[in-house]
């Protein structure tokens, strides 16, 4: 026990509701806040052990990545003491073996370290792995010996127990190493009063789970392998009924408030705009619209997503929407998350209404970077009422922005959004407005029912017709250095044959990423090591190329002006410029039918769903598409399988699957889906999709029996304590 614990009383009897101050003194407190945001006893027992080592196991000391820190078991096979040449004191050299690799801990005027780091001592050590002279080194690491040594007059049963115990290994930092948390989280269990269990006796039975206090308890004090799998079994059933209650009750508290029911006229807007439509509608196009329809026309707000391929008409099915909306006297917002999408969009609306519908909804533009005079213009528009539809980007929420009667709120891509934008938009409203989320990234089952559980769920597979398709190349110049030279030479006889075309970079300039999208970043690996492709290079690359002294070349990136990047679209589309060469502000809902070529280059260093929206730039009009994935990731490497996989298939649904397979431990939800990190600890939507299918039906079951979880408390609190965290903003997904 530390001397801070013993001034505070020693252990005490703790809920999982506790404040880590009074459990374990303040300066512990302040230090775990600090490291993981934690501030209850249930926050830290949520702290579970990242994998388990054995005493007899020792880690590949060979493959230590460089700056990082480690926590690893090992032996003590040298200690030495040396006198330092260039000052006074002394080295203390600890080497430690796995048996193949060795490992120097470095010591500082710390010579009584050699009375305890003897060799063949074995223990815990813990810190920043460092390279002196080509060895690899801890100076000055955290270490615990293993003191609990085998009984002195063991019997083999003990020894074999002894020795078999696995050891948790904790996700650590600097400050706070792995054995100094198993001993606070020693501490708390040691005085945790009876937990209340909030999977119920019945759900717990039929799944053959552990009690919640017996699996804290085998998570991080486990005597044998089959404690810990079973408390993991456990605890991960848990995480999945805990938040499949707490979704199915987030949408009954959306539906449990009053809507204004949005019925079109017989002769009215939308039954113009379908008359005038210059082509049919696809038979999802027909379905989506109609659950939309009926969605619409409830006394309750709507909540449902719609996902659909690149290029499978979502628009249109909003614009749908917005229309029933206008023609009850309604008003919509379009939420876009770039500028160059929010301007887009307005294009698109005002051309597929056509100048008279177009004059009677007034579709205006309201962006962070508009003149100060059209600002004004396009807020009183929408404050009276004029307008029917109002685009803009994140410039929507604002305090000056008001409606005159807020009926619809479009989100598209709403991953690119948090939590309080959505809600401070739909708070616009008289009353709570119908809501459309909008995704072009497909979304695997276990995914939609963890991410979206809150609403429901319309997919578009169909492609309209007159699509050409698109072909899509690796460029693997990792063994092929050579065909660079080619990929601008296909660019160049696209364009000379009268066609548009992009290349993409994951930089603005060299070592500046692309500021208005950190998706990339969030899916991808880390980058290499190689400076990334970026938009100011590839500009003077092709300015060097001969075959492009005709070409007429411009860059679009998040950090120009937007009347700028207005204009330098408007040129785009107008084919006053050949090609653009751009960051991932073009990644969605930009459409220039006569573009026919998408270069990506360093095509490893973005998702595997980004390459394919990018790839849906092409491809829009009669025209074929080519996509050329340019990549020098070695084969076989992860970020390789993902270049590989979206060039191996255009279906946007496979390489959803694909991508969450290749994620695998990944963090599926990650900060760009929920406006926070992620709040799950052992659920992995990649693996454990039939844990959360059985625990959304127990939440369902439960819930339609006890809407109010009377007779489920311990539930009841467990979903509370989820809406305290930083899950609110996951939960809500902006």
């Amino acid at each position: 026990m530390t001397a801070e614990q013993t001034q505070h009383g020693g252990v005490g009897r703790f809920t999982l509701d506790t404040r880590l101050t009074g459990a374990l003194g303040g300066r512990t407190a302040q230090a775990l806040e600090r490291a993981f945001g934690y501030r209850t006893v249930g926050d830290l027992l949520g702290h579970y052990p990242r994998r388990y080592a054995l005493r007899g196991e020792l880690t590949a000391l060979a493959s230590l990545p460089l700056d990082e820190n480690v926590t690893i078991v090992a032996e003590v096979i040298e200690v030495r003491e040396r006198t330092m040449r260039s000052r006074r004191g002394s080295i203390l050299e600890v080497k430690i073996s796995d048996g193949t690799g060795i490992l120097t801990l470095t010591f500082f005027n710390q010579a009584w370290r050699s009375r305890e780091l003897v060799p063949g001592a074995r223990g815990i050590f813990a810190g920043k792995v460092g390279d002196y002279r080509g060895a690899r080194q801890l100076a000055h690491p955290d270490y615990e010996l293993f003191d609990d040594e085998a009984p002195a007059s063991p019997t083999d049963a003990s020894v074999k127990r002894w020795a078999e115990a696995p050891i948790p290994i904790y996700p650590a930092t600097g400050a706070l190493a792995s054995w100094q948390l198993a001993k606070a989280i020693a501490l708390l269990l040691d005085g945790l009063d009876p937990v209340p269990d909030p999977v119920p006796a019945a759900v717990r039975s039929a799944h053959g789970l552990l009690s919640h206090r017996d699996a804290l308890e085998r998570v991080h004090r486990p005597e044998a392998e089959r404690d810990w799998k079973a408390a993991r079994r456990t605890l991960r059933f848990t995480e999945a009924i805990v938040l499949q209650t707490t979704l199915l009750l987030r949408r009954a508290e959306l539906r449990a408030h009053a809507a204004t029911a949005r019925h079109p006229s017989p002769d009215g807007l939308l039954a113009r705009f379908d008359d005038a439509l210059p082509f049919e509608l696809t038979g999802d196009q027909v379905e989506v619209g109609g659950q939309i329809s009926e969605d619409l026309a409830e006394p309750v707000p709507m909540n449902r997503l719609v996902q659909g391929e690149v290029g499978s008409g979502k628009t249109v099915v909003a614009l749908r929407a917005m229309l029933a909306v206008a023609d009850s006297g309604g008003q919509s917002a379009l939420l876009a998350p770039t500028e160059v999408l929010a301007a887009q969009h307005l294009r698109s609306i005002v051309r597929m209404l056509g100048p008279d519908l177009s004059s009677q909804l007034v579709p205006t533009l309201l962006t962070g970077q508009l003149p100060t005079a059209e600002r004004r213009k396009a807020l009183l528009r929408a404050a009276a009422g004029q307008s029917r539809i109002v685009v803009g980007t994140h410039a929507l929420i604002g305090e000056t922005v008001s409606f005159a009667d807020l009926g619809l709120v479009v989100v598209d891509e709403q991953h690119r959004f948090g939590v309080e934008q959505r809600e401070a938009l739909r708070l616009k409203g008289r009353q709570p407005p119908h809501v459309l989320v909008l995704t072009a990234t497909p979304i695997p089952r276990t995914v939609a029912m963890t991410v979206f559980g809150d609403l429901d769920v319309s997919t578009i597979r169909e492609l309209p017709a007159g699509r050409a398709g698109i072909e899509s190349h690796v460029v693997p110049l990792a063994e092929r250095p050579g065909w660079r030279a080619r990929v601008w030479e296909r660019l160049a006889e696209e364009v000379e044959q009268g066609r548009q075309g992009f290349v993409v970079c994951p930089a603005i300039e060299p070592k500046v990423a692309e500021e208005a999208d950190p998706a990339a970043e969030q899916e991808a690996d880390a980058p290499s090591s190689a400076p990334a492709a970026s938009v100011a290079s590839i500009l003077e690359e092709l300015a060097a190329a001969p075959r492009f002294a005709g070409i007429r070349v411009a860059p679009l990136h998040g950090r120009m002006a937007s009347d700028e990047k207005d204009a330098t679209m408007r040129a785009f589309a107008a084919g006053e410029i050949d090609v653009l060469v751009a960051t991932t502000v073009i990644e969605v809902g930009v459409d220039v039918p006569n573009a026919s070529v998408m270069v990506v280059a360093d095509a490893d260093r973005f998702g595997v769903s980004q390459l394919h929206q990018l790839r849906g730039r092409v491809g829009r009009g009669g025209l074929p598409g080519l996509c050329l994935l340019v990549t020098a990731a070695p084969p076989g490497s992860l970020a390789r399988q993902r270049v590989d996989a979206v060039a191996a298939t255009l279906d946007g649904f496979e390489l959803a699957r694909v991508d969450l397979e290749l994620r695998q431990e990944g963090d599926v939800l990650g900060a760009n889906q929920s406006g926070g990190r992620s709040s799950l600890k052992l659920l992995r939507v990649a693996r454990d999709g039939d844990v959360i299918a059985d625990a959304r039906e127990s939440a369902a079951t439960l819930l339609a029996a006890d809407p109010e979880l009377a007779t489920h408390p311990a539930l009841a609190a467990a979903v509370r304590r989820r809406l305290d965290d930083d899950a609110t903003g996951f939960l809500s997904k902006g």
